[in-house]
């Protein structure tokens, strides 16, 4: 084979590798609090494939819905960036407000609500425009965001004042307020927006609440053999959309709790690494992945086994993930 023919073979088997891993694999972006930093692991080896440099103190990561753009709360650079996928570069600091810590993207992929900390404000910022469009005053310590799948609710959860704040979406303001347990860090709608799941870490609880009325139907504890109940504080809330399970990141006694929907209770826990936050669940709810602050990985969880597999270790304190269908990944 002479040399041009080599170089051409080279090059297909190169494509032929390409196309192959891109159409097997979802990449798992993990934001490093400690390192300023984005790791992506590949689910297919479970291993880092690249680390990305973004601003100071990443935490909250959440994707465009077109898969285009990856967004990023640098929390102590006082801006959410706005990175590129198909070239890992940051192309805009969006208005963020002061130390975004946690955000929530509208149906629309046009509004971003993020949760201001230190301001106790909750910022809307379109992100064609790069122009703040709303600040909302909420409660003390705000972290927390979701927003419905049908558009109409933006919630901000209060660590201090103790709150799920609801706000209409349409006229960018608070329509009413749910009291939880104390110090409240995440919160996650149900696929038909008909329940509301919020974690509050030192009331060791995570509450249920109707929509339609905004009280709470359901209060679920819990309790780890061998574990100080002040070590159960839970965190990161992610619902499967067939209604089976609610798996819930519970902090410092090292656990994922798996809760039964249907009876809101739970079921199991598993061990997965130090000081979990916040989780992921694949496209195809196959698999969970966890972060590990403390221990500094990332833990793969099989849903169909309920099983820890796999641990991948990526930065220092990872504490957000989002995940990239394998579709959408670029040549």
């Amino acid at each position: 084979m002479n040399t041009m023919n080599k170089l051409k073979s080279t090059a297909v088997l190169a494509c032929l590798f390409t196309f192959s891993h891109n159409a097997s694999a979802n990449w798992i972006y993990v934001s490093n609090e400690k390192d300023d930093t984005v790791s992506v692991i590949d689910s297919e080896t479970n291993e880092v494939i690249k680390t990305i440099s973004v601003g100071e103190r990443p935490r909250g990561v959440t994707l465009s819905h077109d898969f285009k753009y990856l967004f990023i709360c640098a929390s102590d650079s006082d801006t959410v960036q706005m990175m590129d996928i198909a070239t890992d570069k940051i192309i805009h600091n969006l208005p963020s407000g002061e130390d975004p810590e946690q955000f929530a993207l509208h149906p629309d992929n046009k509004h971003l609500y993020i949760a201001n900390e230190d301001d106790a404000v909750a910022t809307v910022v379109d992100i064609e425009t790069r122009k703040v469009v709303a600040q909302i005053d909420v409660g003390v310590e705000p972290e927390g965001m979701a927003v419905s799948h049908h558009g109409k609710w933006a919630i901000v959860t209060s660590e201090t004042t103790n709150m799920a704040h609801w706000i209409d979406t349409e006229k960018q303001e608070i329509f009413d307020n749910t009291l939880v347990d104390q110090r409240p860090r995440d919160a996650a709608f149900n696929a038909d927006d008909t329940e509301l799941w919020v974690s509050s870490e030192i009331g060791g609880t995570v509450s249920v609440i109707e929509t339609e009325t905004r009280t709470i139907t359901n209060v679920i504890n819990f309790e780890i053999k061998g574990v100080s109940a002040h070590r159960i504080q839970p965190v990161g809330i992610e619902l499967t959309s067939d209604g089976k399970y609610a798996f819930i990141a519970l902090g410092p006694s090292n656990h994922l709790a798996v809760v039964d929907r249907k009876t809101y209770k739970p079921i199991k826990y598993l061990l997965v690494g130090k000081r979990v936050w916040h989780t992921a669940l694949s496209p195809d709810e196959d698999k969970l992945y966890t972060t590990n602050g403390v221990s500094g990985d990332v833990t793969v969880i099989d849903v169909a086994t309920l099983k820890a597999t796999k641990s991948v270790k990526v930065g220092r304190y990872p504490w957000g993930a989002a995940i990239l269908p394998k579709e959408h990944i670029p040549n």
